[in-house]
């Protein structure tokens, strides 16, 4: 028997989307969608452990150079003689190797990763965050922001991790073969470090002069009452790195966000961005992925970018640093540090080293960004 309803035109369901439906996009429209909430506890943690295998895996690859730059840096009279060529990176490298062996070329290198970890962690997450209050969409988008953004996170990650930074260029500024330092060994001795007292034969030679010695009387009382020794050893030339990291960082990140967006561009996006992460203009929706080629670019970019602006404040912070091991074991201020150097050299003097640096930090911020962007896009934040 034929139904009723049998010779009804046949005619398929309404369109009322499931709840399924509703919450996972068909294929196509995922890049559309790809939301992510900055502020969740999944993202923060996410994003340090990127940023952290991000600094490892960079300064693992230039652990050599570095040793060389602190070197270089810091004046080790046994290196000086290398400075002002680029073949003494070179001879540098082999006599370091011909000394040590591969050993000494990543002399200081645990304690390198015991900072870096945290310290590129740091970096990377507070800059998500920060940058996240200071632009919260497209309309608050401006150099001076993302530059600001940059130095906060610089900062924040150098005030938690800066001793580690002391006994890291400690251990590579040493290099005598005899007495080989390990990490106890050298915290022990910056902690036990003293300054030499301005000894009473000083303010005898004045005493003639009512006030010269009034003012070497005055020196010993503050030389005395400040703290030169003990927990503030490990904080030696803090007041440089904290300066300098503002154009450093803010430089860094502006330079790597403004190309990073120039890559983006939809004019070249078919050739330097992933076709499947294509999509998504809003800053609710992560931005496209840039393939390898564009993103070590863009950290090349701003590696570079980041060392010209920054680097005569790295200098006479790795100068303050060693100030236990170095001349008379007195410990000399930025500015007096500043005019020491321009005594000795001259403006040249600001950037000794910098040829190291420029080779250094190309693949050293290359691969620092790179990893941590893809690190990201594996780990879906």
């Amino acid at each position: 028997m034929t139904p009723a309803n049998s010779n009804r035109p046949h005619r398929d369901p309404p369109l009322c989307p499931t709840d399924e439906d509703s919450i996972i996009p068909k294929k196509e429209d995922r890049s559309e969608v790809r939301y992510v909430n900055r502020r969740s506890n999944e993202y923060i943690i996410k994003s340090g452990i990127a940023g952290g295998l991000a600094g490892c895996a960079a300064k693992t690859m230039v652990g050599p150079l570095d040793r060389v730059k602190i070197l270089f840096q810091a004046s080790n009279p046994h290196f000086a003689k290398y400075t002002g060529s680029w073949s003494g990176v070179a001879i540098a490298v082999r006599d370091i190797y011909k000394q040590d062996g591969s050993r000494g070329l990543f002399k200081g290198h645990s304690a390198t990763l015991l900072r870096i970890f945290p310290y590129a962690g740091i970096k990377f997450l507070s800059y998500e965050q920060i940058r996240n209050i200071f632009i919260p969409n497209k309309d608050y988008e401006t150099p001076g922001r993302r530059f600001l953004s940059g130095s906060l996170a610089g900062c924040i990650s150098v005030f938690f991790t800066y001793p580690l930074e002391v006994i890291r260029v400690r251990l590579a500024f040493e290099t005598r073969r005899e007495g080989r330092s390990t990490l106890t060994s050298i915290c022990r001795k910056i902690y036990n470090e003293h300054p030499p007292p301005t000894g009473p034969q000083q303010i005898k030679l004045n005493a003639t002069k009512p006030v010269s010695s009034t003012i070497s009387a005055t020196s010993a009382t503050i030389q005395q009452v400040t703290p030169h020794s003990g927990i503030a050893n490990f904080f030696r030339g803090f007041t440089p790195t904290m300066v300098g990291m503002l154009p450093y960082a803010g430089s860094s990140f502006l330079a790597h966000d403004t190309v990073s967006d120039f890559f983006r561009a939809p004019a070249i996006a078919e050739w330097t961005t992933l076709e499947e992460t294509r999509g998504g203009s809003s800053d609710r929706y992560k931005p496209s992925q840039l393939t390898w080629w564009a993103e070590l670019m863009s950290g090349a970019l701003a590696g570079l970018t980041s060392q010209t602006v920054s680097y005569p404040f790295e200098v006479v912070r790795r100068r303050m640093q060693v100030g236990g091991v170095v001349g008379d074991g007195h410990r000399l201020g930025m500015a007096e540090i500043g005019r020491r150097i321009w005594m000795e050299r001259g403006w040249r003097g600001f950037f000794v080293g910098l040829g190291i640096g420029y080779i250094k930090v190309i693949p050293m911020t290359a691969t620092s960004f790179y990893v941590y962007e893809r690190g990201k896009y594996y780990m879906g934040i």
